[in-house]
């Protein structure tokens, strides 16, 4: 492939390089503190090359396209997790073997190489401008070695590979956008909340996030290829590794956020550092989400002392970095508390989602979180549509109404929940808020990317802005009338059996919920039905010519007692990340989940014929 220039002062060694066993990076090597402008580096891999009109494609089209792929190639459909690509990359895990292996990361790096290019639809017999992709990683151990790979199959597609390093997954969408970059697509190698044995892929284009029908077809185009280099056919020989630049993203992406934050304060009397006076503490778990106190509150005059795990490990040695983890919350409202901090940010570790104490140290994340960002934006654009997964309580609609918005429930999924936004808005409904209840949440004003780190921007410029206005107290002051449920509890149900038929014992357990309502086998149960929203609070239907496509199946009912007296719902979904059924149980008085649970447990799950392929041993316990 070609070789991209730079200038000779910003010839520099790759991480890639390193000796073997080197995995984890230096501390803060990767944003702000070693500044690096770009550099050329070869990734270690085995072929190289823009793939001919008839070769090795076309050989692996014909051998193995009328199976696509068979069993071979379900060990890459199995990788695919909604709109991203998830499995293990390293031993360690009870009972998981590994499966994101270097083979599956080539052939789906090169196959959304080729997507891309299909996408582009040159005309007949034009060859077009090489494709630009950027890659990121978060810091887990297997990122530098599978990054090589990646690198490897995104150069057969004939695609011109920047490598951003450590980065964060909204900071590669920016790397579509941001000036100076404006690549084609971007890939970020994370598995989130995972444990360290986890590894992924995130997609995007300018447009924004892959959905999951796009990935499954990525997929399936890989595993044709996977299943024939499993044969030995295809795949090239041995040769030069590819060309790769390295490029300085998070700088950039950081003064994005700068600029931000210093033009929407205005502040009268010190511009550039408008947070002067303000503590804030960030937890980035070891992800890597500690460019946020470095280079953006810092650099405002914030004080961050007191600031928790914001140096890259991929070992994540304290607690898994997860706004909606207990321990990280916890510890997070301690140092809060201990340093008189105004605020403390917790960010998942590729920084897409997050979660905030306030000065008095309430955690603010699931739906206080979308409560506090719908107060804020309602008072931006009033009468707006907030958008959220179909768990949040009963109070978040109350609030959102109360405000004179209007909430939109819909299904589980961030990239559900966004794309439904994305489409009332081409319906002309005005909505600017899209939040699922993980702290997942997108904004229209910024490209309706789940960004952590702009939900975060978003809260200090109101922080500074009330200070500025004399009003006392912290953000926790605005969602004072937040009505909460009594009682919330999530159950898991494991899906026995062989992976390959997870999935689709997954859809009957689910629809066999669905009608033993329908059929009246479960008094008392009622189906909140709205269209393709399978919810009836605030929901709006579906109605244009193409509606969403379904990732997974789910549905959520009400359970009256026998007096008619509304205990609360039960939302049942097939998960999109692991095989097994999620069991979500919310109830407005006290007893109210575990009355439901017994009803369920006794007059479905032990009559269905369901428990012969579904672990409800969880549920049993609860209810016992």
């Amino acid at each position: 492939m070609a070789t991209i220039a730079a200038p000779p002062a910003a010839l520099q060694p790759c991480e890639h390089a390193r000796p073997a066993g080197a995995l984890r990076p230096p501390p803060r090597a990767w944003i702000g503190r070693r500044r690096r402008c770009c550099q050329v580096i070869r990734a270690t891999a085995s072929s190289r090359g823009r793939p001919a009109a008839t070769g090795s494609g076309q050989l692996e089209s014909i051998t193995v396209g009328a199976s696509a792929g068979g069993e071979e190639g379900d060990v890459i459909r199995r990788l695919q997790n909604g709109p991203d690509v998830r499995g293990v990359a390293l031993e360690g895990e009870k009972g998981r073997a590994v499966d994101l292996t270097p083979l599956a990361v080539e052939v789906i790096g090169e196959s959304f190489g080729e997507w891309l290019r299909d996408q582009r639809r040159e005309p007949e017999g034009e060859e077009g401008e090489q494709l630009r992709v950027s890659v990121g990683r978060d810091p887990r151990l297997s990122g530098s070695r599978l990054s090589a790979v990646l690198f490897a199959g995104l150069a057969k597609a004939g695609c011109a590979v920047f490598d951003m390093g450590l980065a964060t997954t909204p900071a590669c969408f920016m790397s579509t956008i941001l000036p100076r970059f404006s690549y084609d697509a971007s890939i970020m190698m994370t598995a989130s909340h995972l444990p360290y044995t986890r590894n992924g892929l995130k997609f995007f284009t300018k447009r924004g996030g892959l959905s999951s029908v796009e990935v499954e077809g990525i997929c399936d185009r890989a595993a044709r290829k996977y299943a024939a280099r499993k044969m030995g056919l295809g795949g090239g020989g041995l040769g030069m590794p590819p060309v790769v630049m390295r490029v300085d993203l998070m700088s950039a992406y950081a003064k994005h956020l700068r600029d931000i934050i210093k033009e929407r304060v205005a502040h009268p009397t010190h511009y550039d550092t408008p947070l002067e006076g303000f503590k804030v503490i960030v937890n980035a778990g070891n992800g890597c989400g500690g460019f946020f106190a470095w280079d953006v509150l810092e650099k405002l005059g914030a004080d961050t002392t007191g600031s928790l795990h914001l140096e890259p490990d991929g070992m994540f040695p304290n607690h898994m970095p997860n706004p909606e983890d207990a321990t990280a919350m916890s510890l997070t409202r301690g140092a809060v508390l201990a340093n008189g901090a105004d605020l403390g940010v917790v960010f998942d570790t590729d920084v897409d989602r997050s979660g905030v104490v306030d000065d008095s140290g309430a955690a603010i994340n699931g739906d206080r979180l979308i409560a506090l960002i719908s107060a804020i934006v309602l008072a931006e654009h009033p009468g707006t549509t907030v958008v959220t997964d179909a768990r949040a309580g009963d109070g978040l609609t109350r609030f959102i109404e109360a405000r004179g918005g209007r909430h939109c429930l819909y299904r589980v999924g961030y990239r559900n929940v966004i794309d439904k936004g994305a489409q009332l808005n081409a319906d002309g409904v005005e909505t600017h808020v899209m939040m699922e209840t993980t702290g997942h949440g997108a904004l229209r004003e910024n490209h309706f990317l789940d960004d952590g780190a702009y939900m975060v921007v978003k809260i200090i410029i109101e922080m500074v802005r009330m200070r500025l206005a004399g009003l006392e107290g912290g953000v926790g002051g605005l969602i004072r009338d937040l009505e909460e449920p009594a009682e919330s509890v999530l159950l898991r149900m494991d899906i026995v059996g062989e992976p390959k038929s997870a999935k689709q014992r997954g859809v009957e357990a689910v629809e066999a919920f669905k009608k033993y309502i329908e059929d009246g086998k479960l008094s008392g149960w009622v189906l909140d039905d709205c269209g393709d929203c399978s919810v009836d609070q605030g929901c709006l239907v579906d109605n244009n010519d193409h509606p969403i496509d379904v990732d997974a199946y789910m549905y959520r009912a009400k359970f009256y007692d026998e007096s008619q007296r509304p205990l609360g719902w039960v939302h049942i979904r097939q998960s999109v990340h692991n095989p097994n059924i999620a069991l979500n149980l919310q109830s407005c008085v006290p007893g109210g989940c575990r009355s439901m649970a017994v009803d369920l447990f006794e007059r479905f799950l032990l009559t269905s014929g369901v428990n012969e392929f579904v672990d409800i041993s969880e549920v049993q316990k609860f209810v016992k």
